[in-house]
């Protein structure tokens, strides 16, 4: 069976660097909405272009679009083995529809990591990124909106989670390998 396992955190916490190394390390399939997002809006299509005034604005794309665009990407045959969900889910609808998805095949997850950080460090590395990588939705404007969002969307799934049990706490504030560490022996990799 597949591992299946859940990066929480807010904008900036290190959620996709981290889902990065763990997925080459591993050989498991890195899914992050946020690419995917990025993705559809450089097609400049109408889909495109829908998802970016969602993203530039720093609100979130609705339940049912994210949940759609994950089951179909879990599909595909490079997720066989395993599966980060970096930036899914990010409301409690979408955690209990990605549960009730999974227990249809017959799966579960495996983990989910909280990334906790200051909300000091995660304003300084969102700044940073945006100055590097040029995102829009890194903007100073909607980086407050994101943590906003977070705070009020997203973060209930901490207690969603924690109640099923799966929650596990790293500290995203050490340098990317300490992190990186701390990860693996949170997941007994």
């Amino acid at each position: 069976m597949r591992d299946i396992i859940i990066f929480l955190g807010p904008p900036g916490a290190g959620k996709g660097t981290q889902a990065k190394q763990l997925s080459t390390d591993k050989k498991f399939c890195h899914i992050s909405t946020g690419e995917m997002l990025r993705a559809a809006v450089a097609t400049g299509n109408e889909l495109g272009m829908r998802v970016k005034s969602v993203l530039d604005s720093g609100q979130l794309v609705s339940d049912d679009l994210m949940i759609e665009l994950v089951k179909q990407r879990m599909r595909e045959t490079d997720c066989r083995e395993g599966v980060i969900l970096d930036g899914f889910p990010r409301t409690v609808v979408q955690a209990e529809a990605l549960n009730k998805s999974l227990a249809s095949s017959s799966e579960k997850i495996t983990a989910v990591i909280m990334f906790e950080v200051l909300e000091d460090t995660v304003r300084e590395r969102l700044s940073d990124r945006a100055k590097k990588e040029g995102r829009s939705d890194d903007s100073a404007e909607v980086q407050l909106e994101r943590i906003r969002v977070y705070q009020t969307k997203t973060a209930p799934l901490i207690d969603f989670y924690k109640k099923s049990g799966q929650l596990q706490a790293v500290s995203a504030a050490a340098e990317i390998p300490e992190v990186y560490k701390l990860l693996k022996a949170a997941l007994k990799y």
